[in-house]
């Protein structure tokens, strides 16, 4: 198959796979009464749901693309060249919480770059996928991203327990004096589908990871955002995903 048709190919797993994904979510999430709960970390949990989602997604993703590397936040694996990345409930303390704020996000990552992706906010009922190339879909439907009326300035900011928190502070007071509105959904997944969907400007988050960034960075980018992202010494990442105006503002 050529590039185009590959990348068309793998925006489309990519979405049938997180549909199928937030379907199970959904039904887990409203009797999330009944799940195990366990504590990786401060304020990093897991459930029964993150760890029944991973699986499923890896069960489809093996009979889609069989071979193919899978690496999830749950149960790691081994990253290629070419893989694809889970996570499987993005927002979990908001999930756990009864918030609407989580998602379910899967990438297609080469070379350590985002290609192709999906990420859906199951009670929210939206989801969008794209691929480098292939154009972006909401719901299963081409979609562009509107071009607000005026510069709203509103902007969500990831945030971790092992960032530098001083640096945060400095960060979030720059944007803020420059008339910034800074949100924090805590979920990666949700601030950058709301950023894809023109809901807000941009999303940044200074330290990050694969599995929380793919999925909507590939979104993103298709989208006509400026995504940027690095990779710190420790194998973290950071992304800043934007408009020319926010990433501007970031200096």
């Amino acid at each position: 198959m050529n590039a185009s048709t590959e990348m068309q190919h793998r925006r489309d797993v990519a979405r049938r796979v997180v549909d199928e994904a937030a379907a199970e979510a959904l039904a887990l999430f409203r009797r999330r009464g009944e799940l195990i709960v366990d504590a990786k970390g401060p304020q990093d949990f897991v459930s029964t749901a993150d760890r029944r989602i991973e699986a499923m997604v890896r069960e489809r993703l093996a009979a889609l693309c069989p071979g193919e590397a899978v690496v999830g936040e749950e149960e790691g694996g081994e990253a290629a060249e070419r893989y694809w990345i889970v996570d499987p409930i993005d927002g979990t303390s908001n999930f756990l919480a009864g918030s609407p704020l989580w998602g379910v996000s899967l990438g297609f990552v080469v070379g350590d770059r985002p290609v192709a992706g999906a990420i859906r906010a199951p009670v929210l009922g939206e989801g969008l996928a794209a691929a480098e190339g292939a154009g972006v879909l909401l719901n299963g439907e081409p979609f562009r991203r509107p071009v607000p009326p005026a510069a709203l300035q509103l902007m969500s900011m990831g945030e971790s327990l092992g960032e530098d928190l001083e640096a945060s502070i400095a960060l979030q007071r720059r944007l803020r004096e420059r008339r910034w509105i800074v949100e924090s959904f805590h979920s990666t997944s949700i601030g950058l589908l709301f950023c894809a969907l023109g809901r807000i400007e941009g999303h940044i988050q200074p330290v990050t990871t694969m599995w929380d960034i793919a999925g909507g960075a590939a979104v993103c980018r298709e989208a006509g955002l400026t995504v940027e992202i690095e990779r710190h010494a420790d194998g973290a990442y950071a992304i800043r995903a934007g408009t020319p105006g926010l990433l501007a503002a970031l200096g």
